[in-house]
Parts: C-alpha cells; structure tokens; sequence
C-alpha cells in the first residue's frame, strides 16, 4: 500500500496523466496514488520546486513522490532519484528538487538501471517510460540502490531565497500564483525585521499586511502570511495576479525602512 505522489505540467485535458498513472498501477497495483498537481504552469521548474517543498512533510516515510515538469526531455539531462526524510523524489535533473536538498540531508543517484524502464523510451515521454515505472518498482519495495549510483554533480540551482541587492532591499521571485489568484513570494514575515516595508512588483507597491484574506476590499492589495509562512500579496474576493499582470518568476522587491 506504497503511497506514490504525482507532480507535473500535463494538465488534465490530454492522455498523459492517465496513462501514468496506468503504468504505476501495471507494476504496482497496490500503490495509492495522490495528486499533488497537474496544473503547474507549463515548463515552470521553480514552481514545481515549491509545491513539492511544500507537501512532501505532510506525507509518511517511504513514500514515493514524482515530479515531472521536464522541458529537457530527450536531452541529456538526467533522471535521478533522491532520497531525503525517509521519502524518495523521482525527478529530471534539472534543478526541480532544488528546495528539498536545501531542507535538509538527502543522497541522489542517478538512474540509469534500464531494467526497470518501461520499453521503447520514449524521447518525448520520460514520465511514462522512466519516471512512473521506477517510481511504481520503488512503491514495490526495490532498493533505491538498484537504480544507479551515488552522484555528487546534480543541479543545485542558484538562489531559491531573497538576495540582497542594496542597502534596504532585497529582491526574491514569485515562486506560485494559486488558485485564488494569490501571488505566493520566496519572502518570509519573519525576514521583515519588525521594520516598516513594502513589496514592490512592477510598478505596484503594496504597504498594507493583513492577517486574514477578509480584512481588505477586493482591489485593495495587502501582504499576509500564507499557510506556507511564505508572503502572499492578496486582494479581497478576487485575484491579485490579475491585479498585478504578473506570472510566476517575475521578481519581486522588499524594501525595509
């Protein structure tokens, strides 16, 4: 009753979903299969690091989570598996597991057993052909270890938190726009210092910090602390990101007085 995760860009109006999950439940019927999301924004690696740094704590040991939002695909980028807090990431190499190796101690191997590919590999498939059967052979029981060796080059991307840019600023990204429109920042309250701030996106600056999504107006922008503990900029009912123009990746500056 191995637990296995899924993470992509597929969306849910093509094949491509199903026919991962197809394949897992061929090797391992057994598996339970969540959804993380299929709805990250196409080819958007950052985002995909933030969900799944952001869910994988809530989930017990041994679970297997894929996370497969690959514009390299058919590359030479390559698959890898990592292991970290007890669970394993099933992942391209291409810096999506960024935020799981800053958490904490983790070991990455890279694939390369063929054996337990699915065959022909496609070039344009690896989430069917690599990732989801290795990923269903691990639910099944077999040794992270069978899968490659140790490799200590893996993409470690650069940032990932706010740099400091100037005196009183520093400049983070917009790491998620949800559902709501909220426009999730890599800045954490705690880096506010007590100090008097304000974000800047654009040409928009916003001041106010609320600690409920109901305390503003709709139109009105406000900062608050989202469950995450990272700085959403917000509106009442409505959808800051429209508000703002802007998608995931934009940067975003603090200013601190």
């Amino acid at each position: 009753m191995a637990i296995v995760t899924l993470t992509t860009d597929f969306g849910l109006s093509d094949h491509y979903v199903g026919v991962v999950k197809g394949v897992i439940l061929g090797i391992a019927p057994a598996a339970r299969i969540v959804d993380l999301s299929h709805q990250v924004s196409a080819y958007e690696i950052g985002e995909a690091a933030f969900l799944i740094a952001q869910a994988y704590p809530y989930f017990p040991k041994k679970t297997v989570h894929v996370i497969v939002v690959d514009p390299g695909v058919g590359t030479a980028r390559r698959p890898i598996l990592a292991e970290a807090a007890g669970q394993y990431f099933v992942a391209p190499d291409n810096g999506v597991l960024g935020m799981i190796y800053a958490a904490g101690k983790h070991k990455v191997r890279v694939i390369e057993n063929d054996r337990y590919f699915r065959k022909p590999v496609s070039q344009t498939f690896h989430g069917r052909d690599i990732f989801a059967p290795v990923a269903a052979h691990l639910a099944k029981g077999i040794a992270p270890a069978t899968m490659g060796k140790v490799i200590q080059d893996y993409l470690r991307p650069a940032g990932g938190v706010p740099e400091r840019t100037g005196k009183h600023v520093w400049t983070g990204v917009v790491v998620k726009i949800d559902h709501f429109g909220n426009v999730v920042t890599n800045f954490r309250l705690s880096e506010l210092f007590g100090a008097a701030f304000e974000l800047v996106l654009g040409p928009h600056v916003v001041q106010k910090i609320a600690s409920n999504y109901a305390e503003y107006s709709l139109g009105e922008l406000f900062m608050i602390e989202g469950s995450s503990g990272y700085l959403e900029i917000s509106t009442g009912q409505g959808s800051a990101a429209k508000i703002l123009g802007c998608a995931a990746g934009a940067p975003v500056e603090l200013r601190v007085y």
